[in-house]
């Protein structure tokens, strides 16, 4: 059965990181995105780092420095719901597929567009990123170890909370805005502003004065009850034990619940001396010694597993979430949907390997095509 999104068509102007994660979700939930490929031009989607998130989509490989190419491109889009590029501001511009031929094209377009400091702004046409982007909007300072350097959180916050995930978002409020209205617009999905966005709680703990210095809080690695400790065989375990009862559940499981010695929780000053003596408990059995002792207990301890492990463990297994799929293992769509659930998305495609299918599905006869192809416009 097709997903949620099924009838809704999206055209992706391809590129790297956010926009591609954004329409990666789209694909996820069964709309039909067409990504226009520059000819020639770097294989994105079977890179390395974008085979997962160059699934679920068709290519047409496409010139938009060719008048041509522009005129396929602007065809497209009269036939689509939505459009994302992740161009710098004003390159879209440039190439002649900017909001304003896209919605002379398709007044109902929603037009989405994907960049670190926005579309505007004094650095909106400086280089950056996702550490630069997350660094100026006060993300990065709150990351990492009292009186260390921040720690670089991959690129998760940046490129993939605040920006693709958000622009996923924007562009489905966005459609639906299209739907009640008969008019498309300009969704400006800056990774700086969805930062901000993603800072919300944290935010407003520092200004109720329950937030202080990187590293000494409850949700940073300061408390040493919500932490990751290293085991006997090098691995590590994740405890989450922040309220009261898990916390109870903890020490019983580490053999600590009747030792008088233990320092106070709820005195920050004494949290070194407490992290002191968790780190020695944990330090006494295995990673996976530790995960069955605390097996069936809401302690909130789990063994710190890498994605190969994860996808294995019997819980994650027993829902899907990860699939191996030729080899390759890559995450099944998020979220579930009890009515729609959408298939499981094909492998990224090559690029040009839709072009001549899609070009007839946009009325391109056989002789159209031919020149279209011989000009230079498309590649197939």
């Amino acid at each position: 059965m097709a997903g949620p999104l099924d009838g809704i068509r999206v055209v992706e102007l391809a590129g790297i990181g956010p926009a591609p994660f954004a329409t990666m979700l789209l694909a996820d939930l069964g709309a039909d995105v067409v990504r226009v490929d520059r000819p020639g031009g770097r294989s994105t989607p079977v890179d390395a780092g974008h085979r997962i998130l160059g699934r679920g989509r068709r290519s047409l490989a496409v010139d938009l420095k060719h008048p041509d190419g522009v005129a396929v491109v602007l065809r497209l889009v009269g036939t689509a719901d939505a459009l994302v590029e992740g161009y710098r501001p004003g390159v879209a511009e440039r190439l002649g597929v900017g909001p304003e031929p896209c919605l002379a094209a398709n007044p109902r377009l929603v037009y989405a567009r994907m960049t670190g400091w926005g579309q505007d702004g004094p650095l909106a046409q400086r280089a950056g990123h996702d550490i630069d982007y997350i660094a100026l909007a006060g993300a990065l300072s709150l990351v990492g170890r009292r009186g260390e350097a921040p720690t670089v959180p991959l690129n998760l916050i940046g490129d993939f909370g605040g920006g693709g995930m958000l622009m996923a978002v924007g562009v489905l409020a966005a459609l639906l805005g299209a739907r009640t209205t008969g008019r498309g617009q300009v969704v400006d999905a800056a990774m700086v502003d969805g930062t901000a966005t993603l800072l919300s709680m944290l935010l407003g703990l520092r200004a109720a004065g329950m937030w202080g210095e990187r590293g000494g809080n409850l949700l940073d690695g300061g408390a040493p009850f919500y932490d990751a400790y290293r085991c006997a065989d090098g691995g590590y375990v994740a405890v989450g034990a922040l309220e009261d009862p898990f916390y109870r559940e903890l020490l019983a499981g580490l053999g600590l619940a009747d030792d008088a010695t233990l320092p106070p929780r709820d005195d920050p000053a004494q949290w070194p001396a407490l992290r002191e003596r968790l780190a020695a408990a944990f330090a006494t059995r295995t990673r996976d010694e530790w995960a069955d002792r605390f097996a069936g207990t809401d302690a909130c301890v789990a063994p710190v597993l890498d994605p190969d492990e994860a996808a294995d463990h019997p819980h994650l297994a027993a829902r899907g979430t990860y699939r191996r799929d030729g080899g390759l293992l890559q995450p099944a769509p998020a979220p579930r949907f009890s009515v729609t659930p959408p298939s499981v998305p094909e492998p990224a495609p090559a690029i040009g390997a839709h072009t001549t299918a899609l070009l007839a599905e946009l009325g391109y006869d056989e002789a159209a095509r031919a020149a279209l192809t011989a000009s230079g416009a498309v590649a197939g």
